[in-house]
């Protein structure tokens, strides 16, 4: 049998909480303001309030406020200096190369982005496809339609993929379609819809027997 392996790409393939994530926070609250006319407290509120109600701030404007996601997505992340904030392990392009089977990156992340982060840390070429959230229709993760459109556009059996994440509850669905499912980092508790957890991706290769 041979295997499709979904990776998540933020938290899983990098660490974003030093420089990406923070840098994602302030354009985001920054173009909030601009799009609305609000200050900085109130574009905060406006992104925690959407962010608990739909998931996503993108969501919330697009719903309330007419705003075009293209436009949102490829303002909010822009990093003129990624290479220096990326923070990713050095045997990351070994251990993917030595997974087995087919690889598509699925992240809630726009395109360019995505491709950008893939290209700099050295890893595109290890990857089949890029299904980003414009290939979701701006449907994220946790929420089924995403992986569905996912499943049909690459014509995937679910029993036959391996999802690999560092959020919990996205593994949910895919689990529930059928899917194994890799949990990365150390949380307190893995919940049971969680095959597997790993501190690295750096410790998939070893897993893959484990799931043929």
């Amino acid at each position: 049998m041979s295997l499709t392996w979904l990776f998540d790409l933020d938290n899983t393939l990098h660490d974003a909480n030093p420089h990406i994530f923070p840098h994602i926070n302030h354009s985001m609250t920054a173009y909030v303001m601009a799009e609305l006319g609000v200050d900085e407290d109130r574009a905060s509120a406006i992104r925690e309030e959407y962010w608990l109600r739909y998931g996503a701030t993108l969501q919330g404007l697009v719903r309330h406020h007419g705003t075009d996601p293209h436009h949102f997505l490829w303002h909010t992340h822009q990093f003129p200096e990624l290479h220096r904030m990326l923070v990713f392990e050095s045997a990351l392009k070994s251990a993917l190369r030595r997974l087995p089977g087919r690889k598509i990156l699925f992240s809630n992340a726009p395109a360019h982005y995505a491709e950008d982060v893939l290209a700099a840390m050295g890893v595109r070429r290890q990857f089949d496809a890029v299904f980003a959230i414009e290939h979701a229709r701006l449907a994220p993760k946790p929420g089924l339609a995403g992986f569905l459109r996912l499943l049909r556009k690459y014509r995937l059996n679910p029993a036959h993929c391996v999802m690999v994440e560092d959020t919990a509850v996205n593994l949910r669905p895919a689990r529930r379609l059928g899917m194994k499912t890799v949990l990365v980092g150390k949380p307190p508790r893995v919940p049971a819809w969680v095959d597997a957890r790993v501190g690295s991706v750096l410790e998939l290769p070893r897993l893959a027997a484990r799931f043929r």
